[in-house]
């Protein structure tokens, strides 16, 4: 009796371990290394951010910090220093004249990213994700501010113009400025690489 019970306690672990929902829930901490963690991605996200001001906001944006979209991608826990960090950067997009607005819709765009970044098996197709939701939220939210809402044919091409533009700039700072740094740096020491940021998932993911 105790065997068979033995048999089924080991079973109920496997097949706990084999739980994607829990193997994923189970990557958020909140202990002092995380959040110091999550401190430290927040700080270079709004540094990056500011340090390329000039083409961190507007329609026409390359935002260089949101390379370190990324991260998620192995670790999801960095979805809360990350999604502080949009915050914190979208402060100051009341200079490029989208108000308050931008530190709503621009950092629940980031969220939303991260969250579908992190279940991804293929980074190249993760570093697409946030390139096409920040292309419809941020490019909703620029035609809403800046266009004639009440004629629909100039609205409609507004947004398909800053939809493509945001996108764009987002493929540019993700796929092609982030991938290529990131595959760079682990040509040569990927397991180096991947302890450097504390993967949890995608340890042999597929680029």
């Amino acid at each position: 009796m105790d065997e068979r019970n033995n048999m089924n306690e080991k079973q109920e672990n496997k097949d706990v371990k084999k739980s994607p929902l829990k193997e994923y829930f189970s990557c958020f901490k909140m202990n002092t290394k995380s959040i110091a963690y999550n401190a430290i991605i927040a700080a270079l996200y709004v540094i990056l951010t500011y340090a390329f001001f000039f083409c961190s906001y507007g329609a026409i944006q390359v935002r260089v910090s949101e390379m370190l979209m990324i991260l998620v991608f192995f670790n999801p826990n960095y979805t809360v220093g990350l999604t502080i960090g949009c915050l914190l950067a979208n402060i100051y997009s009341v200079t490029a004249g989208l108000t308050a607005m931008d530190m709503l819709f621009g950092t629940l765009a980031t969220f939303i990213s991260c969250i579908l970044m992190s279940v991804c098996k293929h980074l190249l197709f993760a570093c697409l994700i946030p390139a096409f939701i920040n292309g419809i939220v941020i490019g909703s939210e620029i035609t809403f501010l800046f266009s004639n809402l009440s004629d629909s044919r100039e609205a409609t091409i507004l947004w398909f113009t800053n939809f493509g533009y945001v996108t764009a700039g987002e493929i540019i700072a993700i796929s092609v400025i982030g991938y290529t740094l990131f595959m760079f740096a682990i040509k040569g020491s990927k397991r180096k690489i991947l302890n450097v940021i504390h993967a949890k998932r995608n340890l042999d993911f597929r680029f």
